[in-house]
């Protein structure tokens, strides 16, 4: 069996996984439930927009495991919330040693919040927004056999952050794109080896 392809272990059980999340618990946890399944709510959708985008130059599992410091310190993921937030927060946010203190990031999260809800005013949600990029807005199933075979950007993501970007989203460029689709279903790129396919 490939490097690629070599099962995680679980409860002494042979579960094949997707090998990016490795022997962590709260990897393999996020993996089994949350990762590649369909996000069609715009609360959920802005948590994801939210934490991808404080992810951007760091590994993921680093944002997971502050992701319950992030619901507390940005209201519950709650969109109207975090684009009323002022100058005093950002400042209450960089003293917060539980997130990414990074001020690039966190004003963006509020001024990328605005714009979240400018598209909800226009498109009725963001999800019928980000969604309608698909063809008839339905998930992208592919059939990876290995993790080596999934791309970093598509030709989908590269629209959608050209488009995010010109509306003046910050932190969402067509990597980070493509992983937030990845996160919400929008992709399935789940190897054809992984259990939560089968």
């Amino acid at each position: 069996m490939p490097e690629d392809l070599k099962p995680n272990t679980q409860d002494s059980k042979l579960i094949i996984r997707c090998p990016w999340c490795g022997e962590d618990p709260l990897y393999q946890q996020y993996h089994d439930e949350e990762w590649g399944r369909e996000v069609r709510d715009d609360k959920t959708m802005f948590e994801f927009l939210l934490l991808e985008s404080a992810q951007a130059g760091l590994s993921w599992i680093t944002i997971l495991r502050k992701r319950e410091n992030y619901r507390k310190a940005f209201a519950d993921f709650d969109v109207n919330k975090v684009a009323a937030f002022t100058e005093k927060d950002v400042e209450r946010l960089l003293q917060n040693e539980g997130i990414i203190r990074n001020k690039l990031k966190i004003t963006s999260a509020i001024s990328n919040a605005k714009l979240f809800i400018d598209i909800q005013k226009e498109f009725g949600s963001f999800c019928k927004y980000i969604w309608g990029f698909l063809p008839n807005g339905k998930p992208i199933i592919n059939q990876f056999v290995s993790t080596q075979e999934v791309p970093a950007r598509t030709e989908i993501s590269d629209a959608i952050s050209k488009d995010m970007k010109k509306r003046g989203f910050k932190f969402f460029g067509t990597t980070i794109c493509y992983a937030h689709m990845q996160a919400t279903g929008m992709v399935n790129d789940h190897i054809l080896e992984c259990h939560v396919r089968k």
